[in-house]
């Protein structure tokens, strides 16, 4: 009669040093489970990146320690902590892989995946008054202005992200309870929201559409030398590019797109925004993350509990 394998012969099967087929077969799995496009390119990207340093190294097992120095590597290369937040989300998700697949035991992708991230120290415009500078920063009387204006508008009073604002369309703009808003708006992940768009954004976009003469199609255009709206749209390096030009007009440096839509948080707090409507407004499923935007700090002068309504008459 055949005896049953042992547990510790079925434990044997899994490895510690990954050879590229397993790699490979890891990182296909990976990318299956993605949606997005852009997620796929980006985790395929960062894949690849981790596997030729791995294998680069003679005979490294695929653990916790291997993970920690290829971070301090990716350090050493003077990267954005972003960027490197991102290589390192996938090389958590290629060993969660690696485990599924019975390539890799679970306690070295559990080990992989307590490998923290590095700390990211993004900015946020000080004060409202930054905020109008920057929206001033355009020439009006350009086209290219009016494109601008209109654009640093909804990132930074609508908290959109890069992608998200490229791809707008006039169709996304509707009325919503006798206010303006983009409907069905596809961020982060595919999830879908409605932000509201205050009244002084819809005129900057107004302006900007009506000098372009457009009526449908993407909401921002290109602009050539002569003043004249052309092409499809623009891309998320020209959003990226029309950000620090302003912000650099106003003296302020190292601001990027992303760093309005914390901005944009901080602004609806501080004028007495529920933490709730704001994580709405972003699309965040974590209210940790509108809470990491905000950057909020306690204060004491002016505790939240010292007028709470039960306080004994003086």
């Amino acid at each position: 009669m055949k005896q049953k394998p042992s547990s510790r012969k079925r434990r044997s099967s899994t490895k510690s040093v990954l050879r590229l087929p397993d790699l490979e077969h890891a990182k296909a799995a990976v990318l299956n489970s993605l949606n997005s496009a852009d997620a796929k390119r980006g985790y395929r990207h960062a894949i690849d990146e981790f596997v030729d340093w791995y294998c680069s190294e003679p005979r490294l097992a695929f653990n916790r320690i291997v993970v920690l120095r290829y971070r301090s590597h990716l350090e050493s290369r003077q990267l954005a902590p972003g960027t490197i937040n991102l290589r390192l989300g996938a090389v958590r998700r290629l060993a969660h892989e690696a485990a599924d697949c019975g390539l890799l035991s679970a306690d070295l992708a559990a080990g992989i995946r307590r490998v923290k991230g590095v700390k990211k120290l993004g900015m946020r415009l000080g004060t409202a008054e930054q905020g109008h500078a920057l929206l001033q920063a355009p020439d009006r009387e350009r086209l290219k202005g009016k494109r601008d204006r209109a654009l640093l508008a909804l990132l930074l009073a609508c908290g959109l992200r890069r992608h998200e604002a490229v791809a707008l369309t006039l169709d996304h703009l509707q009325q919503r309870e006798e206010h303006w808003a983009i409907v069905d708006l596809v961020g982060k992940g595919g999830r879908v929201r409605t932000v509201p768009v205050p009244d002084w954004v819809r005129s900057e976009l107004d302006d900007w559409l009506d000098a372009a003469v457009m009526d449908r199609g993407r909401l921002f255009r290109r602009v050539n030398k002569v003043g004249k709206a052309w092409g499809e749209g623009i891309t998320e390096k020209a959003v990226w590019h029309i950000v620090k030009e302003s912000a650099r007009s106003i003296g302020v440096e190292k601001l990027a797109p992303h760093d309005l839509r914390r901005t944009c948080a901080r602004l609806c707090h501080a004028s007495g925004g529920e933490l709730e409507q704001i994580q709405f407004l972003l699309g965040h499923v974590s209210v940790q993350t509108t809470e990491r935007y905000l950057g909020c700090k306690q204060p004491i002068r002016s505790a939240v509990n010292d007028r709470i309504g039960i306080e004994p008459n003086p």
